[in-house]
């Protein structure tokens, strides 16, 4: 039996399926057959030179989604005259003390999992252009953005706008990074060769890819995303029923996007399923109802909306779980950013939270919105403490939410599994509580300049 070796992930072309795996074969000549032993002596020990345990604390993290993620690109996306109020004050005053283009008073769940990373805050991708600019990751997250794209959604009679961002086109910005932060690292003769040594020695391919180290050292955060093929249609009263029959669409959408980021060579993402939208103060003063069974009696929540987004929630865990048993050495963790969100609403005090219904910027009412007003708009008022409140605007999470909803994923309380199990050596998610045993995933092979040496010398020998 051939002796089986493992590398960090394949050397996929750009241009090919994600799901496909750049191979070279080739065959040992006469004099190379003599020459297995040996060599084969020296990939042994050219991996036990190389091999190390799956990567530690992350050293980049690499985001897409919405809103709920942008740390700046709405910015760069439609321009400082967009009139979007969130590229201005009140937007940023409790953490940044000025507006950054994140959709809320302060940080987002990004900010607190890169900052108990060790990292900084990720940078929005349309902020910079050299590679020293993404050393900590890339934020590719757009206020607005949807997983499906304004075709799909004009196919069935419903316009969104052209030039929305899509999941499909963050996914093109992050291939042009990749090409940034590592030229020709898919597609190099170089991996080419080693594929060819490998296999000529061994019988069995070895994939390798320039940009393998990175990616496999990166934690990928694939959204939250789907929040607005759903919201889009719901403020223009499209039926609930055919709204429900985008979610099998939405689902796929990510799903495929997992599939490609797996294919270039990540080896740890995690997806979050979508907030409990019945829980949004536009939503409950939109849609307010006189029938208390409308609501659920614990949290106050709409009772129709929610079961909505546990609807999502399920089809992409089930999803999710498919893609675990295709890839088994990838570590695909659920974020179960509705069931973290839901103990703010049932449990405020824990969170110092006193009105986890109310936005804190807004007009009157009872849900602190009005059709007239809202953060930025008309003449909206801010509530003094910001913290005391679960949602910032109305349709986004306060930071002292958003921080609630990260502590939950961190802790590993909301994550389906631990985001610690995949690394051995993050302190501060120890210090979050996080107990779950590290798991080796196999070895990554690093090869030096010395070894590469070496491997074009086999490679010319066992080809003559």
């Amino acid at each position: 039996m051939p002796l089986l070796l493992r590398a960090a992930s394949p050397c996929a072309d750009r241009g090919d399926d994600p799901g496909e795996e750049a191979m070279v074969s080739s065959a040992p000549g006469r004099w190379g057959r003599w020459l297995i032993l040996p060599a084969a002596s020296a990939v042994v020990l050219m991996v036990l030179i190389g091999v190390e345990p799956a990567a530690a604390c992350y050293q980049r993290v690499f985001s897409f989604g919405d809103s709920l993620a942008d740390t700046g690109n709405f910015r760069f996306y439609y321009g400082n005259n967009s009139g979007e109020p969130a590229l201005r004050p009140p937007y940023g005053e409790t953490f940044f003390r000025r507006a950054t283009g994140r959709f809320s008073n302060g940080r987002l769940i990004l900010d607190f999992i890169a900052d108990t990373m060790g990292l900084p805050f990720v940078p929005p991708y349309l902020s910079g252009h050299r590679a020293e600019d993404f050393a900590s990751g890339a934020n590719f997250a757009v206020g607005g953005a949807t997983a499906l794209s304004p075709e799909f959604f004009r196919d069935r009679g419903f316009n969104i706008g052209d030039g929305r961002p899509h999941l499909d086109k963050e996914m093109n910005w992050f291939r042009d990074l990749l090409d940034l932060l590592c030229p020709g690292g898919r597609s190099g003769i170089a991996n080419h060769l080693y594929s060819a040594i490998f296999y000529i020695l061994i019988q069995n391919p070895v994939y390798c890819t320039g940009c393998s180290d990175m990616m496999g050292q990166s934690l990928f955060l694939v959204g939250e995303i789907g929040g607005n093929d759903y919201n889009l249609p719901l403020l223009s009263k499209v039926p609930i029923e055919k709204i429900r029959s985008f979610t099998p669409s939405v689902v796929a959408k990510i799903s495929s996007t997992v599939t490609e980021l797996i294919g270039l060579g990540a080896k740890t993402l995690v997806v979050p399923g979508n907030l409990p939208i019945g829980c949004v103060p536009r939503y409950l003063s939109i849609f307010k109802s006189d029938n208390k069974e409308d609501y659920e009696p614990e949290s106050g929540c709409l009772r129709w909306m929610n079961e909505f987004s546990q609807y999502h929630n399920k089809l992409l865990m089930e999803e999710l779980e498919k893609l675990r048993k295709v890839h088994p050495g990838v570590s695909i963790i659920y974020a179960d950013y509705y069931g973290a969100a839901m103990e703010i609403f049932l449990y405020p005090e824990r969170f110092g939270i006193e009105k986890p219904l109310v936005a804190c910027c807004g007009g009157e009412g009872t849900y602190g919105v009005a059709p007239t007003a809202a953060c930025g708009y008309g003449e909206y008022k801010v509530c003094d403490n910001p913290d005391k409140y679960g949602s910032w605007d109305g349709f986004h999470p306060s930071e002292a939410a958003y921080k609630a909803i990260a502590m939950g994923l961190l802790r590993g309380t909301y994550t389906q599994p631990s985001i610690a199990s995949t690394t051995n050596s993050c302190p501060k998610l120890t210090d979050l509580g996080s107990s779950v045993e590290y798991k080796r995933r196999g070895t990554v092979l690093h090869f030096t300049a010395v070894e590469q040496v070496i491997g074009w010398v086999l490679f010319y020998l066992l080809s003559s």
